[in-house]
């Protein structure tokens, strides 16, 4: 877990960064997407998408565009 995610654990307050790209807007998870995957492991799309408010078709389509720019760079 990154620094940063180890203080708000430690301090028990959600992040206030909204800029840093682990934020997420969800205080279960103190807004942080490394303290999510520690307190849940791997979570389902429609699991993700209840956290985000979408649906789940929105998180699959997120999920193949952000695999198809993976495969583009390498």
């Amino acid at each position: 877990m990154i620094e940063c995610a180890e203080k708000c654990v430690e301090l028990d307050v959600s992040c206030p960064i909204t800029e840093c790209r682990c934020w997420i807007d969800y205080e279960d998870d103190l807004n942080c997407v490394n303290i999510a995957i520690k307190n849940n492991g791997a979570m389902k799309l429609r699991e993700i998408a209840e956290r985000l408010q979408l649906t789940p078709a929105r998180v699959q389509q997120i999920e193949k565009s952000v695999l198809t720019k993976l495969k583009k760079l390498m």
